[in-house]
Order: C-alpha cells, then structure tokens, then sequence
C-alpha cells in the first residue's frame, strides 16, 4: 500500500527512528509467532486485533494498540477486515515503554499521527516537516494499562488445559468446582495455584475471558443479542452493563462508529 514495502524484515534497518508501514488485511489473518530487532506498535484502524506472547492474549479494537518490545516473541490474528498501521521503532526512542507488551490508548491525535506516518517514505527527511511529525508521534505514545483487554498466560500445564477450555466456551458456568475438575485439582489447589499464576482470581479470569471473546464478537459486526447469548447472559442489558462496568463504554462504542447510546439489538 501507498507504493512501500508490506515486508516487515525492510522497517528493521532503515537510518531513522520509526518506520510506518500500512496494510490491509482481511478477516482470519493470521501471523505466527515471530520477533523483531525494533519494537513494534500493532494497531488496526478497523476491526480488532489479538496479539498472543508467551506473557498473555491481548485483543484490542480500533481505539487501542499493543506495543511490543524489541525481540519479543508474539502472533497476530485479525478479527474482522484489519486496516492495519504498523511502527516499527528503535526501543531508545520510547524508553517509557520498554517493560514488556501493554496495551496504548490511541488518540484522535495519534490515530492521524499514525495514518500520515504510513504516507511518508521510509528515508523520510529528519530536518523539516516530516522529522517533527515523527517526534511529535513519539510524543502522543503514552501507555494506558487495559486489564480488561488482557488475559494472562499460564504456565502450569494444568491451568493451560483449563485456559483453553474456557476461551473456548467462555458462555459456560464455570464454577469452582467445573473448573478444579477440568484442571483436575482440587478447588483449594486450583484457586491457590491460580491466583499465584496469573494474578487473578479465576472469576476474574473468566470474566476476562468473556470480554475477549465479545469483542472478537462485536469486530465481525454480531449484534449484542447474540453476543451476550452467546457468553451466557440472561439479557443484552446485563451483558451491557458488565461490560461497562469493565471497559467503560457501552459495546457498541467499540465498531461502526457507534455512539454510547447507539446499542445495536
């Protein structure tokens, strides 16, 4: 698109501090796991992404991006028809965001930031306009943690086979026990072990799961009927209202251009 290269290996050498290269990719595209030498910001203008690394799932829609450190490992999947606006950055550039993989709250700002990087060349000039722009970019990046886009990843195998199960039939009842007897613990064991894996309690974590799964949902256009039967809620409202309460915006804020009032039923 817009006469660059669409290959990633080309944005890793180039004699500047952020290369954009801009995509688009349709629904089901999947990356497997990789690394870069810069870091990266993956962010999609439309749709939704999930972006997996050995630490957890993110699954981010048009109004959040994932930076990725340089050398870590992690896949993509797109959810939805992906317009996607890819920097890729040499990590001295963002030292405020050399921890690890978190998500980024993108601004109407640094939405437009992004797209007019993706228009300039990969040598752009350094003196003038465009240098600025890009220093301007690095600016507006500022981390907003977005716990209810994030699953952790464990790594007892036990807990893994559970994970799977449950991001599979997020709409079930898991109940302590359902869960214990699926990881094949006992539910004293299985809360101790996977609180200390993960961080959170396994209510939480389902929850969690949930709200990944309704937004992969909500990216291919599903009303909020059928996602919130779909999770095993009684009623679209109750579906909307955890949904709030975890994100702070009405599902339907999320695609199309929706408004907070706009719930598509």
């Amino acid at each position: 698109m817009r006469g660059k290269s669409e290959d990633r290996d080309d944005y890793q050498l180039v004699p500047r501090p952020v290369a954009a290269m801009a995509r688009d990719l349709p629904d089901g595209h999947h990356i497997p796991p990789h690394s870069h030498r810069r870091a990266q910001l993956i962010y999609g203008t439309s749709g939704a992404v999930t972006v997996t690394t050995d630490q957890g799932i993110w699954v981010v829609p048009a109004t959040r991006a994932v930076w990725v450190p340089a050398g870590v490992t992690h896949a993509m999947t797109c959810t939805g028809a992906v317009r996607m606006r890819t920097l890729y950055i040499e990590p001295s550039a963002a030292p405020s965001l050399l921890t690890g993989p978190l998500v980024v709250s993108v601004s109407p700002l640094l939405r437009e930031l992004v797209e007019e990087a993706t228009r300039l060349p990969i040598d752009y000039e350094v003196d003038g306009r465009e240098g600025k722009l890009m220093d301007l970019l690095l600016l507006e990046l500022e981390p907003e943690p977005v716990p209810a886009l994030h699953l952790p990843a464990p790594a007892d195998p036990a807990l893994v086979r559970l994970c799977s199960a449950i991001r599979e039939n997020p709409g079930a009842r898991w109940t302590a026990e359902s869960a214990a007897a699926c990881a094949h613990l006992s539910t004293r064991s299985l809360h101790r072990r996977f609180s200390a894996a993960t961080g959170m309690t396994l209510a939480h974590w389902v929850r969690q799961a949930k709200l990944v799964h309704a937004l992969t949902l909500l990216a291919r256009d599903a009303p909020v009927t059928s996602v919130s039967a779909e999770l095993g809620y009684a009623t679209p409202s109750a579906f909307t209202a955890m949904f709030r309460r975890a994100v702070g915006r009405a599902p339907s804020a999320f695609y199309c251009g929706a408004g907070e009032s706009g719930v598509r039923e």
